[in-house]
């Protein structure tokens, strides 16, 4: 996440599974762990998670996002690393970010097809890097969105604009350009005002519906992002980074080429009412958090369970950005809440990122699915080492593509 080019020892693929350990990982429930001020209720429904063990890591690159297209197949941005000979970085003025097809039905026998790499300026800002990326009815929308760097150190510790969807037609061989800028007032939803100003709608990430959105309840796609009303450094540095925030917001948009760069095709959570149910707006300025939780939130996703009827948010807290960091699961029956933690993973990964729960591997009883993840950037070479992955929590935590198997409890 670092955005800077590694040794090129690293462009050769890389592939580490569970069962090339020399000694089998038991399962094992993460063991319960809580905040004071947790501003949750428990979940009676689901009550932890268990890992079994299992777990797989394909590449030498973060930042994946899979999304379940119409073909069966699995279309992913990713970038800071390799995925074979082809090679993203996305800090700097030429700033890259590529796209990936995953194949296969078996998270442990997995193939990753790298399908190119596209350039866009982060201009006036220092790294553009992926976020939400959905690919419906074979149109691919892949969003992208700027960080900067501050004065004090610390990884992109400051959020910039949503820098809008790039949208490829023939599934990721060309693009067509997003048409909103990086600039502070011309992103698009014109936020921040001023360069590291505060943003609400930082790095979206679409709603797992399932197979080309099978199960939204509208036809209309969700994008979850984190965000703060704060200026940096108002209350402490890094507040709103890649990994670190105050609230969650949520907005919707009909997904279509003529909409999905257009603000005014966008809906925004903008409440609840006196009874209780949610308030949508098409005026920005009346978005609401979905959570609120100060100095605890950052890098959201969200997936519908279908099985089980439930939505279930991934959030990690990474502050400050450059040391463990804290991941949790909710879940509601609505995509609108009322949220209930499933768990609180303390040092998580250690240092796991960007988590995400693949729709493609949810079992049909809705209880065993896998964890997508990146972790520990900050070990450099290290951290793709086999001997150091025996010594993750949990063991194969690797700076890939990593995914784990788990079971929500009843």
């Amino acid at each position: 996440m670092f955005g800077q080019e590694v040794s090129s020892h690293n462009s050769a693929d890389f592939v580490y599974k569970s069962e090339e350990m020399s000694s089998k990982i038991s399962e094992f429930t993460w063991p319960e762990s809580s905040k004071p001020d947790l501003p949750f209720e428990h979940s009676k429904k689901i009550k932890g998670i268990q890992f079994t063990g299992r777990f797989a890591n394909y590449t030498k690159a973060d930042t994946w996002y899979p999304s379940w297209a119409s073909d069966g197949n699995l279309y992913s941005p990713w970038t800071d690393g390799s995925v074979a000979e082809m090679n993203s970085f996305s800090g700097g003025a030429n700033a890259k970010t590529g796209q990936a097809r995953i194949e296969g039905e078996d998270p442990m026998n997995l193939r990753v097809i790298p399908l190119g790499i596209e350039q866009a300026s982060p201009a006036p800002y220092g790294g553009r890097y992926p976020c939400g990326s959905l690919v419906y009815n074979n149109i691919w929308y892949y969003g992208t969105y700027t960080l900067g760097n501050g004065n004090y150190g610390l990884n992109w510790p400051i959020m910039g604009p949503f820098a809008g969807f790039r949208i490829s037609y023939d599934m990721g061989k060309t693009w067509t350009a997003s048409p909103a800028s990086c600039e502070p007032g011309k992103s698009l939803f014109t936020e921040p005002i001023e360069k590291n100003g505060p943003v609400k709608m930082g790095s979206p990430h679409f709603v797992d519906f399932g197979k080309n959105m099978e199960h939204s309840p509208d036809g209309k796609a969700y994008l979850v992002a984190h965000g703060a009303t704060q200026k940096d450094q108002e209350d402490r540095k890094a507040n709103l980074s890649w990994i670190s925030g105050d609230q969650i917001y949520l907005a919707r948009v009909i997904p279509s080429p003529e909409n999905i760069n257009n603000k005014a095709a966008y809906e925004y959570f903008a409440g609840y009412d006196k009874k209780g149910n949610a308030i949508w707006s098409n005026d920005f300025q009346q978005i609401k958090p979905l959570i609120d939780w100060n100095n605890n939130t950052g890098c959201v996703t969200m997936t519908y369970n279908a099985p089980l009827k439930k939505y279930i948010m991934c959030v990690t807290d990474g502050w400050p950005t450059v040391e463990n960091m804290n991941t949790y699961l909710l879940e509601s029956d609505k995509i609108t809440g009322p949220w209930k933690i499933i768990t609180y993973l303390k040092n998580f990964g250690p240092q796991a990122y960007f988590v995400n729960i693949p729709s493609k591997f949810i079992s049909a009883d809705g209880r065993k699915m896998w964890l997508c993840y990146s972790a520990n950037f900050t070990n450099g070479e290290n951290r793709n080492n086999p001997e150091y992955l025996k010594k993750t929590n949990p063991p194969g935590s690797a700076y890939s593509l990593s995914l784990h198997e788990i079971i929500l409890k009843k």
